[in-house]
């Protein structure tokens, strides 16, 4: 294999994305507090232009729950790393799985753990075509189940003015700021060089699901990565975390939506997303 072809050790496979507890850890967490919850990235494997890696999604994913972790008592799990990118098909690399398939993983994951006895579940969701997660929360609130959808618009956008990023979430929907942002804290030796020259805008995406990513990109960002830096990516992460704390009270029964005691019984969790936003 010629030098051209091997891959550079500089961006080779990611380590420590999967959590590495053991039986007893998880035991001894669950003692302590009132219901257990667990946390489940859920990514996607797609394009992010010339300078951003296939697993953007599942790094930034990830990176919330992990920042999650570090704050609540919660049971970290392993990424889905697979879901639904079809507006991305026609850049190379891209691989996604149909809305049916994500649905049932999702379904079956919480279906185990409640066996298992996490009956509450958090998607934190770093994919904003991953519409279908909506569905799977707001169904399982239907039942009667403890399940939430995170971040909301609301959280993102709050993060975002705390980290002082620039873009609004409708100019930042792929490979922009807020994911440079998050990738230069956490994994700075993924970015190639060129993302801070590769700013694109297209905010009027009105027929994206129509025609995909490729009517309005020719690179595949949509953004301004020129703006990311390390300490946004860090901000946003800690806001992102404090906006968690709601929904873990929500979830173990502290809250309900409104802020007034839930006395424990039937909450739910938001169900917000993203949309088309940050695909």
């Amino acid at each position: 294999m010629s030098g051209s072809q091997k891959r550079s050790a500089a961006h080779g496979p990611v380590h420590g994305l999967l959590p590495a507890d053991t039986t007893d850890d998880v035991r001894t967490r669950g003692a302590g507090v009132s219901r257990q919850v667990a946390v489940l990235p859920v990514g996607s494997f797609e394009q992010h232009g010339p300078y951003l890696p296939l697993a953007t999604d599942t790094l930034v994913a990830c990176a919330i729950a992990r920042e999650i972790a570090d704050m609540y008592p919660v049971h970290l799990l392993p990424p889905v790393t697979i879901s639904c990118s079809h507006e991305h098909a026609a850049w190379p690399g891209t691989v996604s799985i149909s809305s049916v398939t994500l649905h049932a993983v999702i379904r079956d994951i919480a279906d185990s753990l409640r066996r298992s006895g996490v009956d509450a579940l958090v998607l934190v969701n770093g994919h904003g075509g991953n519409y279908v997660l909506g569905n799977v929360v707001q169904e399982s609130s239907a039942r009667g189940e403890r399940m939430a959808l995170f971040p909301a618009p609301e959280d993102w956008e709050e993060a975002r003015a705390r980290a002082g990023v620039a873009s609004s979430l409708l100019t930042d929907m792929h490979a922009g700021e807020i994911e440079a942002s998050v990738l230069l804290h956490t994994h700075p030796e993924l970015l190639r060089p060129g993302y801070e020259t590769s700013d694109f805008i297209a905010d009027d995406r009105r027929r994206l699901l129509t025609l995909g990513m490729s009517a309005y990109t020719d690179s595949g960002v949509i953004g301004r990565p020129s703006l990311g830096s390390a300490e946004k990516g860090k901000a946003l992460l800690a806001s992102l975390a404090d906006s968690f704390g709601a929904y873990f009270s929500l979830l173990t029964g502290g809250v309900d939506a409104d802020g007034a005691e839930s006395g424990g019984d039937g909450a739910t969790g938001p169900s917000g997303n993203e949309g088309e936003a940050r695909a």
